[in-house]
């Protein structure tokens, strides 16, 4: 069995290289014009156009260009491409317009915006984000990343030298985090972790001990306490709750989502729905009230939990994450911490006492009845990846973008849940692709028993299944308070 570092090294560091080529022009753009010398495992090579978007080497790939070199392997793919739409077609035979893999016009320096332009893979919508240029002619071309082209076609991209990108169409997409850290690719994240809730074991762990803000993403362990409140009959789903005014003033404020009025009703499966879809804070709120009284003595409840749970390095102030003034006369600004590992282990008790959390977090949309609203899921990787099931989308200015995803995968005994959690990217952008990443290399672990040098685990002694996970769980929370 080959080691990650010796089958995946040469791909990811395609990834972060992406084609050292040189730009047409060095003058800066907001979009700056490139080439690259693109090969396929069958002996085509050809010239790929490409946009450096904003900085050099953070570089987007004609898809055009590469639909003409790939058209007679395996990973043939068909393009229709709009004013702001891509539909990719793979197995289908791609139409030439006559411009592809030629050189940039002298005259032509594009400024486009990078945008989430809709784009459908086999007519099923996905969530990338693309650079769309009108052609001389009237059609248009699509410039995607390297590293979202090698996960949507699943093909290994290497660079063999300087200036030249090789598509392997034989081999399948894998990567290694290692090789990703040791090229500098987590440097503009916080942190990140991936691992198996459902036997405890991590995959990979990157600064994961140290807690930062986690901005939305704190409405988890809203959810864990309401759960908790329906399993012990304080509420239920179908009970209503009404509207405070505090409600509707963080409604009505630049951090709403949903608006409300004082006095309305709605179930606490919509507050539940609304809190975790479209991440609404006044839903959190809300749901803080019916349970606690009050968003302070909820705030208390949760500090207790992480304390139950064993969550060293967690702190919340409120109960959906956004940034939380003092009432002093300088007043201090807090946010809601965790650690990368603390928010593993947070996930990983929520989904084995709670499972049913995830058919509301795997929906991608919802209809709200009482206000008659349809909410729609933040969670870009429920669109590119079957096997996503949830979980929560953060981000405010100091926690930056940030990200926990949970994957179902069955080793034919049960399903397991593999959990991925991101931590503090640059920008929601960034979040899907260190998070897409992240995700496909769980499924590659659980999948094909590679081994991550010094990949580490929570516990020297790894719990065998969902039962042990959680009772090592509370085990070490009762440890860290001097219990037992």
């Amino acid at each position: 069995m080959k080691t990650i570092l010796q089958k995946t090294s040469s791909f990811i560091l395609s990834i972060i290289l992406v084609c050292c080529m040189l730009p047409v022009r060095a003058d800066a753009a907001y979009e700056i014009p490139g080439i690259c010398q693109v090969q396929t495992d069958t002996g085509v090579t050809g010239t790929v156009k490409t946009l450096d978007y904003s900085y050099n080497r953070n570089t987007y790939f004609s898809l055009r260009d590469i639909a003409m070199l790939l058209k007679d392997t395996d990973k043939v793919f068909s393009l229709e491409i709009t004013k702001n739409a891509i539909s990719l077609n793979p197995g289908s035979t791609y139409t030439p317009l006559g411009v592809e893999n030629a050189l940039w016009d002298n005259n032509e320096n594009p400024n486009l915006s990078l945008r989430r332009n809709e784009f459908k893979i086999g007519g099923q919508k996905v969530f990338y984000y693309t650079l769309i240029m009108a052609l001389p002619s009237g059609d248009y071309d699509c410039f995607l990343m390297a590293a979202d082209l090698a996960m949507i076609l699943n093909v290994d991209i290497t660079v063999p030298s300087a200036g030249v990108l090789r598509i392997n169409t034989q081999t399948p997409f894998s990567l290694s985090p290692a090789v990703l850290e040791q090229a500098g690719y987590f440097y503009g994240v916080n942190s990140v972790l991936t691992g198996d809730a459902t036997t405890g074991e991590l995959y990979y762990q990157y600064q994961a001990d140290t807690a930062y803000p986690i901005a939305s993403t704190s409405k988890l362990m809203t959810c864990l306490l309401t759960m908790d409140a329906i399993s012990a009959g304080q509420v239920s789903l179908e009970q209503t709750a009404t509207i405070s005014e505090a409600v509707q003033a963080l409604s009505s404020s630049d951090d709403g989502v949903i608006p409300f009025e004082a006095g309305q009703q709605i179930t606490v499966r919509e507050l539940l729905i609304g809190a975790l879809l479209p991440s609404s804070n006044e839903c959190a709120l809300c749901l803080a009230e019916t349970i606690a009284g009050s968003e302070e003595a909820f705030v208390q409840m949760m500090n207790q939990k992480a304390l139950d749970l064993g969550l060293s390095q967690a702190v919340f102030f409120n109960c959906h994450g956004l940034p939380s003034y003092t009432e002093d006369p300088i007043p201090a600004k807090r946010q809601n911490r965790m650690s990368a590992k603390d928010m593993f282990r947070l996930v990983s008790y929520l989904l084995k006492v709670y499972p049913q959390v995830k058919e509301i977090t795997s929906m991608e949309e919802a209809t709200l009845p009482s206000m008659d609203l349809e909410v729609r899921n933040t969670n870009p990787l429920l669109r590119n990846m079957p096997e996503v099931t949830g979980l929560k989308t953060g981000t405010t200015n100091k926690s930056g973008a940030c990200l926990v995803t949970s994957l179902a995968a069955d080793d034919g005994i049960i399903e397991h849940d593999l959990i991925v959690v991101v931590l503090g990217t640059e920008d929601s952008i960034e979040r899907g692709r260190v998070s897409g990443l992240l995700a496909r290399y769980a499924l590659q672990v659980f999948s094909s028993g590679i081994e991550e040098p010094e990949a580490g685990t929570i516990s020297g002694n790894l719990p065998t299944n969902a039962d042990a996970a959680v009772d090592w769980i509370l085990r070490t929370a009762r440890e860290q308070q001097g219990e037992i």
